[in-house]
């Protein structure tokens, strides 16, 4: 198990110190903004899509290591997906990072995102981890302003 730990740490080290598609994305149809006040965490994202399929995905912001591993790990699962497949992402991630820490969260389908099911013990950082998360929702749903965690 502490290999296994251990492997997760790294995970959401990398994405943390090396974030994948952290930038502005030219051409963006979608966007918003996200907001974590307990923590400071901040997430702008953008998306290209073109006849229904993500093309391109970025995001700028600052926060935690868990925040910016969140918001690499998601820009990287969302490339090439229909708008379908992103909303049944969305659900799937956030029953899983929001699942009781006593039950078994369910990972199917999630890959490398699972990394983050760890945040479910400690419940100060599902919001940290579910930032990109909602500013995705948003974005979708060609929100403006910005989402916030509370």
């Amino acid at each position: 198990m502490s290999d296994l730990r251990d492997l997760y740490q790294e995970t959401i080290f990398d994405h943390y110190r090396h974030p994948r598609n952290c930038h502005a994305v030219p051409g963006a149809n979608r966007y918003a903004g996200g907001y974590n006040p307990l923590c400071g965490d901040r997430v702008t994202l953008y998306l290209r899509i073109e006849d229904g399929i993500v093309k391109d995905v970025g995001f700028e912001g600052v926060g935690c290591a868990i925040a910016t591993a969140s918001a690499s790990l998601m820009t990287e699962a969302l490339k090439g997906r229909t708008e379908a497949e992103v909303e049944a992402l969305f659900e799937r991630f956030h029953a899983m990072a929001t699942a009781p820490a006593d039950q078994p969260a369910a990972q199917e389908g999630l890959g490398k995102l699972s990394v983050l099911a760890g945040v479910r013990g400690f419940p100060a950082r599902i919001k940290c981890a579910t930032l990109a998360w909602h500013t995705l929702h948003a974005a979708l749903r060609n929100g403006s302003g910005t989402v916030s965690t509370e």
